[in-house]
């Protein structure tokens, strides 16, 4: 039965698609984001069609303050569903990058869910249920790898590489504990993501974000723990030149989806 769910990166792409399938389904929703103007939209939309209640946060979770605040509101309430999605890039070559930039990579690709994981897992853990999905990339598993439209991504790939590991090993902890934990491993996605960095990525074959919700949601209801998704045609979900994806036991411990048909629902 829906329940509270809390989004983060929710004003566009992702988790804005997060946002507008959970109301669909009845959920009600905190949402998080930068925007506080996009959010107050999102949240009339989403009242008006779907009669749910959804309560804006307005918040930068590169900020350890505000990541504080934040888990303080959330550690507070019943939350059933936590998706951690917020997140940016700085692609450059390493050298380039600043330490700012790095350590904000950092502080809202790492520690801003794990925090905010923190913050609600103890209210899922007496309630014996709750859901955490972590919004990582297939560059997670991207390596050295050089083909033509991959980006300098030294900090970026390594801080969604953690997403994957956090995720694996919280789900082996917390999993026989009515938790169920899911990492989503997206390929490239038509959203602002990529041109608010400048690239045009426009001849590279993308999915739509709610394309990657639906994909994340008929995987969570398979008890998949990484959801791998990608409009590369092949049966790894894979760019030409990349490594072939581990199996399900030597990645993931339990079963994970890459290269399968959309799910029609």
């Amino acid at each position: 039965m829906p329940g509270l769910a809390v989004v983060t990166g929710a004003s566009s792409g992702i988790g804005e698609a997060y946002a507008e399938r959970l109301a669909a389904d009845g959920w009600d929703l905190l949402v998080v984001a930068r925007s506080g103007e996009r959010l107050r939209e999102l949240a009339t939309r989403l009242n008006q069609a779907h009669r749910v209640t959804v309560r804006v946060v307005q918040a930068d979770l590169s900020d350890a303050g505000e990541v504080e605040r934040v888990g303080g509101e959330i550690g507070a309430m019943p939350v059933d569903t936590l998706v951690n999605n917020a997140g940016l890039a700085y692609y450059m070559p390493f050298a380039d990058l600043a330490a700012a930039k790095a350590a904000e990579l950092v502080d809202l690709n790492v520690l801003a869910p794990v925090l905010l994981t923190q913050a609600v897992l103890p209210g899922m853990l007496d309630r014996s249920r709750g859901t955490i999905i972590n919004v990582a990339s297939l560059l997670a598993f991207s390596g050295a790898v050089e083909i033509p439209f991959l980006p300098k991504r030294v900090v970026y790939a390594a801080t969604k590489s953690f997403l994957v590991t956090f995720s694996q090993a919280l789900a082996a902890e917390v999993g026989d504990r009515g938790i169920q934990v899911q990492v989503v491993c997206p390929g490239v996605v038509r959203s602002e993501f990529h041109s608010r960095q400048g690239m045009d990525m426009s001849a590279v074959p993308r999915m739509e974000p709610g394309d990657v919700v639906e994909a994340s949601l008929a995987d969570l209801a398979d008890g998949a723990l990484v959801s791998v998704w990608s409009a590369w045609p092949g049966s790894l979900s894979s760019p030409p030149g990349t490594a072939a994806m581990p199996s399900d036991d030597r990645l993931t411990g339990s079963p994970h989806r890459a290269g399968a048909p959309k799910p029609e629902r």
